[in-house]
């Protein structure tokens, strides 16, 4: 689950071209929107592509993107959810 975090947060750093951020600057429980990381729905638009071509999964809805891409923590558990227990 470990190595799944820091993917994701490298993906995020990469996808949304975070400069000056490396993966260990993103805490696990740091929420990625408002006073967190900072994203915004641009940002969530870009990441949710990039979620799905990265782990072949598919992201149903809001609702369901709201709850998951909560903090890099409730997104590996959602990823490793779709994947089956297979990250």
């Amino acid at each position: 689950m470990e190595e799944l975090r820091e993917k994701l947060k490298a993906l995020i750093i990469d996808k949304l071209r975070l400069e000056g951020k490396k993966p260990q600057d993103i805490g696990d429980e740091m929420p990625l929107f408002g006073e967190g990381l900072g994203l915004d729905s641009i940002d969530a638009l870009e990441l949710v592509v990039a979620i799905e071509q990265a782990f072949g999964i598919k992201i149903e809805d809001g609702e369901v993107g709201v709850k998951a891409f909560r903090n890099v923590a409730t997104l590996a558990d959602f990823i490793k959810s779709k994947k089956g227990g297979a990250a």
